[in-house]
């Protein structure tokens, strides 16, 4: 069995973070070394407060040891508002220079409710090219 549409999820603090990662072979070129992954991610509030994301840390690490940091506001250009019971999806991309690598870091977000800041992880999922899992 290969890693093909794994689901990756980790709950912290009532959020429930899932990543489906997947290579995207149509906009890679291997020869040059670029090769592309996007990654759907499914947040979803099982607190029973109301919940908003401010911002996102990331890291991005591939088999060639080079590791980077993604820091910025919100998600895709929004800062979504979740009540309990509600969820948010959205997809997004990485390039990286070799067919493997790995991405995690956290969200932080604000209890709407009690006022409070808080932290949630985003599990470690694995990158891989397709031609890597044959």
């Amino acid at each position: 069995m290969t890693d093909k549409n794994k689901v990756y999820n980790e709950l912290t603090n009532g959020i429930n973070i899932s990543v489906i990662p997947k290579y995207e072979p149509e906009e890679s070129n291997p020869a040059i070394g670029k090769f592309i992954y996007s990654y759907q991610v499914t947040i979803e509030n099982i607190s029973s407060d109301t919940v908003k994301l401010i911002s996102r840390h990331w890291y991005i690490v591939d088999s060639i040891q080079e590791k980077r940091e993604v820091k910025g506001e919100g998600v895709v250009g929004v800062q979504p508002e979740l009540n309990p019971g509600e969820s948010f999806e959205y997809i997004s991309w990485c390039p990286l220079h070799s067919p493997i690598g790995k991405m995690y870091g956290t969200y932080m977000f604000i209890n709407l409710t009690a006022k409070t800041t808080f932290q949630v992880n985003i599990p470690e999922f694995i990158l891989v090219s397709d031609f890597k899992l044959n």
